[in-house]
């Protein structure tokens, strides 16, 4: 049963830092894991919620914070960290767990999922130190700074990246933070926010980049194209050389941006990438657009920008500007609903709203600052792919007809809690359940041999009916959400050959107690 709001345990997390016992505090669940709710790419493939639902930690050091991570019931249990003051190399070390994956001299969010950092109190700032996201999913960071992380000099955090993503990364949403350093690579900085190896769906806004050699990227390598899905919005990048973003292949939706002193060059479309580059403010800046440092060509569609005292360079070998008058050489369909505000107040609205400990306000569409409302980040329904839809269907409450395909196959699942089985939602025994270790989870039914399935039953368990909200579904293969939605029951989808299928519960109202996980080839 879930405490009231109230109460409060202390928990004693055994993490050391400078010899002492961490002690962090820990409130009941909350509501939110944000404030408001995510946009752009970071609502699709099942949107991004952070870690809403679940219980909320006050951290005041690195090592708080790994130890918060660490402390969870599973490497998924759902947890919002609040984080006050200054995190540095001093006070964050490598904390062991079950549940985490962590490393010293670096915020190390490595193969979890479903957390929220937030800044709290007087703010949160990451002194030369990184926040590295890897082999993880459903992430958000909201209301930091990130200041001056060095790759070479001394000391170094997360090869220079204030923010980085690598390595098979789903829906991360960073929002109203601020990402600086002082200097380029030849001071020992990298990028201020880099996405490379497999990183899709991810939103940056309302944030600030400033005085560093290069901005972002999406992808390492001309050769490394899997990233892509992401949002740019309502950000400032300030005193940039480079980069803003790079992108390699992919797909980016850049909107009412404020780009000052751009020093080389701006959003640099290479390798196949599509960038939709919609009412953005440019001042004092050059080459802000186009193809730069390579043969292989990106492509832009734009709109409503203005450009304000921007000089362009000629065009020679793998240096391809778009301007002194862009055009569009291409058209990128977006499938998400959004606001446009007029490129002539972004500066005025960007200065309203970007950065952290700005109060975390937006922008409505119309040019005027919104306070923030707290509320649910409920995800919104989408496809793996960006392309319009219909929203997924509610499950129907018929059984399907033909031959559960889960009898006799295998089973596993991300936790389990005491005295429930993987195996117990492919038994046929409505007697018997699985439940994750926390409030979400998910269990998956795998075959030794690709298994046409386009149709599955979930099942809970008597006294646990209606317990799962939000869930979607995976083909485990790939990572493809083939649908997602509200509440347990038949859920179809159009036919797809897999070795394994997930059933991803992402919040629940009680406990979760899946009886049968059916699944049926038609």
């Amino acid at each position: 049963m879930r405490r009231p709001v109230t109460l409060r345990l202390l928990a004693t997390l055994a993490a050391t830092a400078m010899g002492a016992t961490v002690c962090v505090a820990l409130t009941s669940p909350q509501a939110s894991a944000a404030v408001g709710s995510a946009t752009g790419f970071a609502t699709r493939n099942g949107g991004t919620t952070g870690g809403a639902g679940g219980q909320t930690v006050r951290a005041t050091t690195g090592t708080q914070i790994h130890a918060a991570l660490c402390n969870r019931a599973s490497s998924s249990t759902p947890i919002i960290i609040q984080v006050e003051g200054t995190i540095n190399h001093g006070n964050t070390t490598k904390v062991s767990g079950s549940s985490c994956n962590t490393a010293a001299d670096v915020i190390e969010l490595k193969q979890i999922s479903n957390v929220t950092i937030l800044g709290v109190g007087n703010g949160a700032v990451f002194d030369q130190l990184g926040i590295h996201i890897r082999e993880a999913s459903n992430i958000i960071i909201q209301n930091v700074t990130v200041r001056n992380v060095k790759k070479s000099g001394s000391p170094t955090s997360n090869g220079g990246d204030a923010i980085g993503m690598e390595a098979d990364v789903r829906n991360v949403w960073v929002d109203h933070v601020t990402l600086e350093a002082s200097g380029g690579e030849s001071e020992g900085f990298d990028g201020l926010f880099d996405m490379k190896d497999n990183t899709q769906y991810v939103t940056l806004s309302y944030s600030i980049l400033r005085n560093s050699g290069r901005g972002g990227l999406i992808g390492s390598s001309e050769s490394d194209r899997s990233n892509g899905f992401v949002t740019y919005h309502h950000n400032l990048y300030e005193n940039i050389d480079s980069r803003t973003p790079l992108l390699r292949g992919g797909v980016a939706h850049i909107y009412n941006n404020h780009y000052v002193r751009l020093n080389e060059s701006g959003i640099n479309s290479r390798a196949g990438a599509q960038a939709k580059v919609d009412n953005n403010y440019f001042q004092n800046s050059k080459d802000v657009l186009g193809t730069f440092y390579t043969d292989q060509a990106g492509y832009w569609q734009v709109s409503g920008n203005i450009f304000d005292n921007v000089t362009w360079s000629s065009r020679s070998g793998d240096n391809n500007p778009a301007g002194p008058n862009p055009t569009s050489n291409t058209s990128v369909s977006i499938p998400y609903s959004f606001s446009l505000d007029s490129a002539s107040c972004v500066p005025s609205i960007v200065s309203q709203t970007a950065g952290a400990n700005k109060g975390i306000r937006t922008s409505n569409g119309n040019c005027t600052p919104q306070s923030p409302t707290a509320g649910p980040t409920t995800p919104t329904p989408g496809p793996t792919t960006p392309t319009p839809g219909p929203t997924s269907p509610t499950p129907t409450p018929s059984q399907p007809s033909g031959t559960n395909l889960s009898i006799g196959a295998g089973s596993d699942g991300s936790s389990k809690a005491s005295g429930t089985s993987y195996g117990d939602v492919r038994d046929g025994n409505m007697s018997t359940a699985w439940s994750p270790s926390g409030s979400t989870g998910s269990i998956s039914i795998k075959w030794g041999s690709a298994t046409s399935v386009s149709r599955i039953n979930i099942r809970e368990a008597s006294g646990a009916t209606g317990n799962i909200r939000n869930w979607r579904v995976v083909n485990h293969d790939n990572g493809a959400v083939l649908t997602s939605g509200t509440g347990a029951g038949v859920i179809t989808f159009a036919p797809t050959s897999l070795r394994k299928i997930t059933f991803e519960i992402t919040s629940s109202s009680g406990t979760p107690r899946v009886a049968e996980f059916e699944t049926y080839a038609g």
